[in-house]
């Protein structure tokens, strides 16, 4: 059945000042009884060493071993415009990958696909078409999907202000964890201001030139928020909810660029308000 094939959790690890470190997915594989568990972790390949010495940290005397995969290749496996039945046909598919779930952030990002390195794609998925990493990301843009260390800085950035609590990131009954205090105070007050929005730019953005966290300003030339990450004409930004609607611009090297933002589809109704 489909709960079967759910074998993926979002997560995020937070510091103290309940800011994000890093986001992450966790897949569970499948083993036999006599096995050790084995838990699959994807996260940005950038911080791969600090995330290991992170995780070695909490190992206390428990024998856990954490060692890179080197030899798994990871896929997105995103719906086409014409999306039909792609679960059912999917999930005739799985045995001959290693993982095969549902994305557990949204719908929108379609399924997640881990395989050897080098095996044969569309002998898994027939008919798939295989994009690049540009494509990948600029549908995470169009979505408001944040992602890495880029879009969700290190120590900067606030779950709720990232919109964990839409993506499956966040857990209001669990137990203690790092962070906790302030999310959870956060989330029964109510108030979040701020949050990460797609955004869609005027003219296609200069690669490179834009530094990081580069403020966002409404047309009066007070601050919206601030620019996190793009590519081309899609963007993904830090922004004032009550700005939302507004014409906005970021300047970049002196010239204005003027972008527009939007609520995604996927957010849950109520949110946004």
């Amino acid at each position: 059945g489909d709960a079967a094939l759910r074998r993926a959790l979002y997560a995020h690890v937070l510091n103290v000042q309940g800011r994000c470190l890093y986001d992450l997915i966790l897949y569970r594989l499948h083993e036999s009884p006599e096995e050790e568990p084995h838990i699959l972790l994807e996260c940005d390949s950038s911080v791969l060493d600090a995330i290991q010495k992170h995780l070695k940290l909490y190992k206390i005397r428990r024998k856990v071993n954490i060692a890179p995969c080197l030899d798994l290749s990871l896929w997105a496996v995103v719906p086409g415009e014409q999306a039909g039945d792609t679960g059912g046909s999917l999930a005739q598919c799985a045995d001959q990958a290693l993982i095969l779930t549902p994305d557990p952030r949204t719908e929108v990002m379609g399924w997640r696909l881990i395989t050897k390195k080098g095996v044969n794609l569309s002998a898994i998925i027939p008919e798939s078409h295989i994009g690049n990493i540009q494509d990948y990301h600029r549908h995470r843009y169009k979505q408001g999907i944040p992602e890495g260390v880029e879009d969700l800085p290190p120590g900067v950035a606030l779950p709720l202000e990232s919109n964990l609590a839409y993506m499956n990131g966040i857990s209001f009954t669990k137990g203690c964890y790092i962070g906790q205090e302030l999310t959870a105070r956060t989330h029964h007050m109510g108030v979040i201001r701020k949050r990460l929005l797609p955004v869609h730019f005027s003219a296609p953005l200069p690669k490179n030139s834009i530094p990081v966290g580069a403020e966002i300003l409404t047309e009066s030339g007070k601050s919206a928020g601030k620019f996190r990450a793009g590519s081309g004409e899609l963007g993904i930004a830090l922004l004032r909810l009550a700005n939302t609607n507004e014409p906005l611009c970021l300047n970049i090297a002196g010239d204005k660029v003027k972008l527009t933002a939007s609520i995604p589809e996927w957010w849950p109704k109520t949110a946004g308000k």
